[in-house]
Parts: structure tokens; C-alpha cells; sequence
């Protein structure tokens, strides 16, 4: 797979169950859990920030 068309691929997701809970600490100090929407809520960012390569021809 290339970055060309890595994009378009299909990948299979299997959930686990979750096996404990993920946490950070805010800029206040709390402890904050890692949630499956914010993961979602990044890769989304990410995916729209990804630079797609310069034709090579």
C-alpha cells in the first residue's frame, strides 16, 4: 500500500472490549478519560490535514 491510495483502502475494524480506562491530565490538572469519539474526533482531523503526495510521472 502507497500513500497514493492508502486513503482508499478498506480496513476491517474488530472491536475489543475496552480493559481499562485511558486518562489524561487537562491544563487544570483534572483527569480527563480518553473516549472512542474523541479518538474518532482526531483521526478525522488528522485525515483532513493528510497532504496527499505529488503526481510522480
Amino acid at each position: 500500500m502507497t500513500l497514493q491510495n492508502s486513503s482508499d483502502a478498506k480496513i476491517e475494524v474488530i472491536r475489543q472490549p475496552q480493559q481499562l480506562p485511558c486518562s489524561y491530565i487537562d491544563a487544570q490538572g483534572r483527569e480527563v478519560q480518553i473516549t472512542e469519539k474523541m479518538i474518532q474526533q482526531a483521526c478525522s482531523e488528522l485525515e483532513q490535514r493528510l497532504v496527499k503526495p505529488a503526481q510522480q510521472g
